[in-house]
């Protein structure tokens, strides 16, 4: 890869707090006691991830030798983070701190039967309409995920006026939106990307069929977990086979490392098929570990895998 492959990737970049329950949530929550909740959930194990879209494609691009630049605004408590991005060699120089404010952060207490109870503190993410595409530098490739919607649909503007090929991926995001300001940053976007849930929101929010939506983007792409991928361009679709996990740890993450293939396709001139695929390799890896930047292939496996499953390695 001798060409740049500096990607600019706008979008979160957050901690996750995730606790274990040892017990039943449903063995504490009386329905008849619904009105005034007061719970407690004593949780021996607990763990914190590195995480955020932004984050987690940053980390998954750089595995795969690609110049990955993350552009998100943190706060007071990034050091940790700060320090993983350094062993990982990403470049930070269009991250900034909110002073006084806390990194994004999601916080998990999770029971023995995987149910979820979540909260989400959006902390220094709020401001990262602050951060313009300038301080990212010189960049081949652009990714604008969820994030604070008015930083989404600046950096898909500022993309688009770039000429900056780019993704956008919404995401979670999608319902933050109206249907006319989705359609007006899907219109700037050369490359739609979601799953098949929020596929299926954007089809509601702007009254338009899947077909039609494609008609609007060069690519649209629809992932389908453990289904595989389904590729639209230029009126044709095509489905990517998935690649089966050694083990499913944790699905959390595997959409943000599917996106770090169709980034290294889209930097280095090739076609967004073998960026799904790539995409579908690094996705099945990531799904047999528990974390979203706890897997840690050399590029060789990576290789190995994607020959195994697809033939010839193409970039």
């Amino acid at each position: 890869m001798s060409m740049s492959t500096r990607a600019a990737i706008a979008a979160s970049i957050a901690y996750d707090t995730i606790m274990v329950f040892e017990g039943q949530f449903t063995d504490h929550i009386l329905p008849d006691q619904i009105h005034k909740i007061n719970l407690s959930f004593l949780s021996p194990r607990m763990r914190r991830e590195y995480g955020g879209c932004a984050g987690n494609i940053a980390y998954n691009y750089a595995l795969l030798g690609g110049e990955a630049v993350p552009m998100g605004m943190v706060g007071d408590d990034f050091a940790p983070y700060r320090d993983h991005y350094q062993r990982c060699g990403i470049d930070q120089r269009a991250i900034r701190v909110a002073a006084d404010s806390y990194t994004a952060q999601c916080f998990i207490v999770t029971d023995l039967s995987n149910n979820q109870l979540a909260g989400f503190h959006p902390g220094a993410m709020g401001r990262s309409a602050e951060i313009a595409l300038a301080e990212a530098g010189e960049v081949a490739v652009g990714l604008v995920g969820p994030d604070a919607p008015d930083a989404m649909q600046q950096h898909s503007r500022e993309m688009a006026e770039a000429g900056l090929p780019f993704i956008l991926d919404p995401g979670q995001n999608i319902v933050l939106f109206s249907g006319e300001q989705l359609l007006e940053m899907i219109d700037r976007a050369p490359v739609l990307v979601c799953n098949d849930y929020e596929a299926e929101l954007i089809c509601d929010k702007t009254g338009l069929t899947l077909a039609q939506l494609a008609a609007r983007v060069d690519t649209l792409i629809v992932t389908r977990g453990a289904e595989g991928s389904i590729v639209w361009q230029k009126g044709t679709e095509q489905t990517i086979a998935p690649v089966p996990a050694a083990a499913v740890k944790d699905p959390t993450g595997c959409g943000d490392a599917y996106r770090a293939g169709l980034l290294l396709a889209m930097a280095t001139g090739r076609s967004l098929l073998d960026g799904a695929r790539l995409g579908s390799v690094l996705g099945s890896i990531k799904i047999a570990v528990q974390g979203c930047q706890n897997h840690r292939p050399t590029r060789e496996e990576i290789r190995a895998q994607f020959e195994q499953h697809y033939g010839a390695w193409p970039f």
